[in-house]
């Protein structure tokens, strides 16, 4: 490889193998998503992080290649003024898509997906690593011995040949790992995990500034919530074969990082679904529930329709009678998959589509268009100072 990157990674204590890993901080539940303390730590001659599983992983210099699944680790390579060594992610056009959505409200930020690989059409296969050559894995291992074909031996083995694995998967629902793993498996926020990886890649200063502006729009969207007996019902949904797949709004995990912070009342807070997170329910349970705001998720991306379903509430003999359809608050939202950028906007948008009053009203939106422009007046966070950290001029 070019550059000057080693002729082989530079593995360090216990990469891809279990490791009890000691990070504070890493329960941190707070509704801001609030970071601990610092969970990494660094070295002189290389860049070194801590992350349960993985425990203790070096790299020796920046890396060239990178592989990741779901998107949240793409956009923190894009935060971190990596993207374009990203060299897979899941279902390429739209978690590629629904990014530029975002980031075409960022002066000289942008990701080129149109020639990566979808790591997941047939399972994550061993092959496909060894072909990527990768410097990085942000996988998760413990996730990925659950995956058909997978044992600790494979991942140990494409530690010592291709590079190591650094990832964590059970922080975005806080659902139980495999067995082997649980008693020193950690949780960690979104914002604790991208500073993980930005001190293994040796980009801590942007995490950093990043966090500041994080940290500014949790302050402002704390400030200004309402009490929270005036705060609205609400469900995030996505319509499907004629029930919802519907989520909740405010239990632990990093999948739920634009919603928390907004305290809304969950419409299904007293539901209990074997997944934990997520189930289904049929239109009778949804006009039971009756929420003022139905957040319908992945409606921002190209898979999805905000514009069809809508029509099709309208149209059902249920469910035209939501509130939420009859009062025209229904929202399109984005991935549940969301990295540090991301979670900006989502937590934006959903600060606006739930409490217009608080924070401006939400523009309309349009099916296939990027992030709607909000005025310079109303924006929750300063687009030209995230996208200058990220190209490196802040």
């Amino acid at each position: 490889m070019e550059g000057g990157y080693p002729s082989r990674r530079s593995v360090l204590k216990g990469a891809g193998v279990l490791v009890s890993a000691s990070v504070a901080g890493c329960l941190n539940q707070s509704s801001g998503d609030k970071s601990g303390d610092n969970p990494t730590t660094t070295s002189a001659s290389s860049m070194t992080a801590t992350l349960s599983p993985a425990g203790d992983v070096s790299l020796s210099g920046v890396p060239e290649d990178i592989f990741t699944i779901y998107p949240q680790y793409a956009d923190m390579a894009v935060a971190l003024g990596l993207g374009d060594t990203v060299n897979s992610v899941y279902v390429p056009k739209m978690s590629g898509t629904t990014m530029n959505h975002y980031y075409s409200q960022l002066e000289g930020v942008s990701f080129e997906w149109e020639s990566l690989t979808n790591p997941l059409t047939d399972g994550v296969a061993k092959e496909q690593l060894l072909e990527l050559d990768s410097d990085v894995h942000f996988v998760d291992p413990a996730w990925l011995t659950t995956q058909k074909g997978w044992s600790q031996s494979d991942i140990s083995e494409l530690t010592e040949t291709v590079g190591p694995f650094f990832g964590n998967f059970y922080s975005g629902t806080h659902a139980t790992p495999p067995t082997e793993y649980g008693e020193d498996y950690q949780y960690y926020t979104l914002w604790e995990l991208f500073e993980a990886v930005s001190q293994l890649v040796g980009r801590h200063d942007r995490f950093t500034a990043l966090k500041e502006e994080y940290d500014g729009l949790i302050s402002t969207i704390e400030d200004r919530l309402p009490p929270k007996a005036e705060r609205p019902t609400a469900v995030r949904a996505t319509l499907g074969d004629g029930n919802f797949y519907t989520y909740h709004l405010n239990r632990p995990g990093y999948w739920l990082a634009d919603t928390r912070p907004l305290a809304a009342t969950d419409a299904f807070a007293d539901t209990e679904w074997e997944s934990g997170l997520w189930g289904t329910v049929g239109y009778e349970a949804m006009a039971e529930a009756d929420p003022d705001v139905i957040l319908h998720l992945w409606g921002m991306t190209p898979n999805y329709s905000t514009k069809e379903t809508k029509a099709t509430l309208s149209s059902h003999p249920v469910a035209k009678k939501l509130q939420a359809v009859q009062n025209e608050r229904i929202y399109a939202q984005g991935m549940r998959y969301q990295g540090p950028i991301m979670n900006l906007f989502q937590l934006e948008m959903t600060a606006k589509q739930l409490y217009p009053e608080q924070f401006g009203a939400w523009p309309s939106y349009t099916d296939g268009e990027p992030y709607p422009t909000i005025p310079d007046g109303e924006r929750l966070f300063d687009r030209t100072t995230v996208a200058q950290i990220i190209t490196g001029e802040h």
